[in-house]
């Protein structure tokens, strides 16, 4: 991994960040002057026009842009109209419970989808491997609402072993991590078990086979390794799924994340920190592919090594 490689990504990460808030901006304007849907049209026009320097809805178009674009650099992303604090304090507040969401459900996805995978693969056209991959279309497929009131039914209302909503104990978090986790389990058991068969019938693999290593050494030694660079592929945009299942997950179980946030901010036109919640996800899945691509050349260092002959040429 060169130095160079290194600074084009980071300057295509902020780049991307860069059309992030910029389309945060634009699409704020599309609908017209944004002071008229959030304050009544009787206010006196002293205060409107107080509202209008705070929200920084001043000057014209490029000079709201310039401080807009400022303001994000010096961390400054406006005030909440709901609560009329700084937009990134009412977000920071729900960040803590969106991560632990998050990493619950991660979690379930790499410990569930991927040996679930593997276990296909090795049943490669035997039940096993057909009922392992209709388990996974079915968590991939199910909408996170539907399963997560299927999940409301089954176990608060009819057995009443868990509660429906909120944030307390172990408990308030086993239904969400279920709705939120397991459509990324079956894209987990389903990628790997499509990048192990792939690797299955690799040269190296007929080596290990010949040397008469054990079926569990060339799964998960051998081929495994050699099915990790798609995986990390996945990896990168299961954080995206994640960022956009959390949005119903945590409204369906009143869960008091990111996710929530955003739809009440939306419903309330608290655009500070609509358009905050909007940059940060932006960020999240930026970074997260930048990520991946550093993955990418430590895992298998030729995918740099062929880069760079493109580059050289013939």
């Amino acid at each position: 991994m060169t130095s160079r490689f290194l600074v084009r990504k980071l300057l295509r990460l902020l780049l991307t960040l860069w059309a992030a808030v910029t389309l945060v901006f634009v699409v704020l304007r599309l609908s017209g002057d944004p002071i008229v849907a959030l304050v009544p049209a009787d206010l006196p026009d002293a205060i409107i026009d107080q509202y209008r320097e705070r929200l920084g809805l001043t000057g014209s178009i490029l000079e709201q842009y310039g401080a807009y674009l400022s303001g994000v650099l010096r961390g400054d992303f406006g005030y909440s109209f709901r609560t009329a604090g700084p937009a990134w304090d009412v977000v920071a507040s729900r960040v803590s419970a969106t991560l632990l969401l998050g990493g619950a459900a991660m979690a379930l996805a790499i410990l569930v989808g991927i040996p679930a995978g593997i276990a296909a693969a090795h049943w490669h056209n035997r039940a096993g491997d057909r009922v392992i991959m209709t388990g996974a279309v079915f968590g991939y497929a199910m909408p996170n609402f539907f399963f997560g009131i299927l999940l409301i039914l089954l176990f608060t209302l009819n057995l009443q072993w868990l509660p429906s909503g909120g944030m307390g104990g172990f408990s308030h978090l086993i239904m969400p991590t279920l709705t939120l986790g397991l459509a990324s389990a079956g894209a987990f058991a389903r990628f790997t078990r499509s990048s192990l068969l792939e690797v299955l019938g690799a040269g190296y693999m007929r080596t290990a086979r010949a040397k008469g290593l054990s079926l569990r050494r060339q799964m998960l030694v051998h081929a495994l390794r050699g099915a990790l660079v798609p995986l990390t592929t996945l990896l990168g945009f299961t954080i995206g799924a994640l960022i956009a299942g959390a949005v119903v997950t945590e409204t369906v179980f009143a869960w008091p994340g990111v996710g929530r946030l955003l739809v009440v901010s939306v419903s309330e036109r608290d655009l500070a920190v609509v358009q905050l919640i909007v940059i940060l996800a932006a960020a999240t899945m930026a970074f997260a592919n930048l990520a991946v691509d550093l993955a990418y050349g430590w895992l298998d260092p030729r995918i740099g090594q062929e880069r760079r002959s493109q580059r050289a040429g013939p």
